[in-house]
């Protein structure tokens, strides 16, 4: 009889029991953790999306100019990239719960010095500080879904938590537009600090430490005191978890999601130098209501992503008798990485250059929408590979990831209006697809030969009775 899709697995007892972990939390308890850590990872994509339709009225507030105010996201890149590494790190020793409370303040004392600056300096210093406070959205996030949903679901749901995180790319875009045209990009900073006050009362309310039990470095330490272990303050190396990215797979996989995520800002961040010239855009509204279409290509895009993934994994491990191959995820990625990212780029490069009036606009929107579907097409299989082959240290995992994204991404970002400004936007944007290709190649080295390099180097990989 042939083996399908549907054909029920035989998995161990060691697996049996340790899916009893997964069963800790009730499906309405799973849901509320996951819409508390989706509000989180919210928090720094609406920040960043926010802010870019901003760029111009900031420049004339602080009298400086759109390419300087500009350098704030890079800054808040690489800020999100430090902070996303040392939250991970002592989420892993002190549990989940806790780094939400201390970083959530900070991002509110971050918003508030934003709202508040009067120079450049000081706005860099503030978007350093929000930055921070909110980076562990992401990563901390990414390792309470891996605490509470088994390797089987996982995909789905961490793809509904991405969709969830970027509905900020669909939002923030046009409300920053909105109340930088009509108001103050001010009010949109006190918004943030208001709305990660309220955040900081549900959590404190709401969100239970999702740690497997006994798996927190505190604990560990404490392994033979019966009693609850004390509180004791432990000085973490923060950049320890980058070396997980000496594994072959994670630094690729990492890599391909950086390359991928470089065309999403190379249209984003210029888009005011970009679309607003071209086709005479000059309302900040306006110029946000143009983020839509990518925003709700992620948002289409990411849950679509984690269920493909999540049924590939299984068709795949009936197809081979039941083992799991965790390479087998990554599979539905390719078609974003080789089609739907670098031609949505190139082609919104030609219609921006070639195109005039409302075929053009509209034209750049389709392509917009479209690479909001295909980048999540890599990146929700990438984050949930990383998260299964390193189940134990998710949280470290993806903040390694992240970190090694927003580094290339920092640097590539700083370098869009420049090479927009001496090379056009065309050969920006074909720069921006050959990236885009070279994320495919990573991909496709992984699922080509991703056992041979996990045996070159072992972080400590799961495996499916731990997973």
């Amino acid at each position: 009889m042939a083996v399908d899709e549907e054909t029920p697995l035989l998995v161990s007892t060691a697996e049996l029991a340790h899916e009893v972990v997964y069963a800790r939390f009730s499906l309405r308890q799973k849901r509320t953790i996951s819409a508390l850590v989706s509000c989180s990872a919210l928090i720094p994509m609406f920040a960043g999306a926010s802010f870019i339709p901003s760029i111009p009225e900031i420049a004339r507030d602080l009298d400086s100019t759109p390419k300087v105010i500009s350098l704030a996201v890079s800054i808040s890149i690489f800020s999100s990239a430090v902070g996303s590494m040392i939250f991970a790190s002592y989420s892993s020793y002190y549990g989940r719960r806790l780094v939400y409370l201390v970083g959530l303040p900070l991002l509110c004392i971050g918003s508030l010095g934003v709202a508040s600056a009067t120079t450049v300096p000081g706005l860099m210093w503030w978007r350093v500080v929000q930055a921070f406070g909110s980076s562990g959205g992401m990563s901390v996030g990414g390792g309470v879904i891996s605490d509470i949903y088994k390797l089987t679901e996982r995909g789905t749901a961490m793809g509904v938590f991405l969709a969830a995180a970027l509905l900020g790319n669909a939002l923030a875009p046009i409300i920053g537009g909105w109340v930088a045209h009509y108001a103050s990009w001010r009010y949109l900073q006190l918004g943030l600090a208001v709305f990660g006050g309220f955040l900081v009362a549900a959590m404190l309310s709401y969100l239970p430490e999702t740690s497997h039990p006994g798996m927190t470095g505190l604990e560990k330490a404490h392994a033979d005191d019966t009693t609850r272990p004390p509180f004791r303050w432990v000085w973490l190396n923060p950049v320890a978890s980058l070396w997980f990215l000496r594994s072959p797979n994670l630094a690729l996989i990492s890599f391909s999601s950086a390359a991928i995520l470089v065309t999403e800002f190379g249209l984003q961040v210029p888009m005011a130098q970009t679309i607003g010239v071209r086709y005479g855009i000059t309302n900040e509204a306006l110029i946000g209501a143009c983020f839509i279409p990518m925003g709700l290509g992620n948002i289409v895009g990411a849950p679509l992503a984690g269920w493909f993934s999540d049924r590939t994994v299984v068709k795949w491990r009936a197809k081979r008798g039941g083992v799991w191959v965790p390479e087998d995820r990554l599979r539905g990625a390719q078609i974003g990485a080789v089609l739907l990212v670098p031609l949505a780029m190139l082609t919104s490069g030609v219609a921006t250059t070639y195109i005039p009036g409302p075929a053009g606009l509209a034209l750049n929107l389709l392509c917009f929408f479209v690479n909001g579907v295909g980048v999540d097409l890599v990146l929700s299989p990438g984050s949930a590979y990383s998260v299964d082959v390193l189940r134990v240290h998710s949280a470290e995992v993806m903040a390694a990831s992240a970190g090694m994204r927003s580094l290339l991404l920092s640097a590539a970002v700083a370098g869009i209006l420049p090479s927009i400004e001496h090379n056009g936007v065309l050969a920006t944007d074909a720069l921006g697809a050959c990236f885009a290709w070279s994320g495919f190649l990573a991909i496709w080295l992984v699922i080509r030969y991703g056992d041979r390099m996990r045996a070159w180097v072992d972080v400590g990989y799961s495996t499916v009775e731990n997973n």
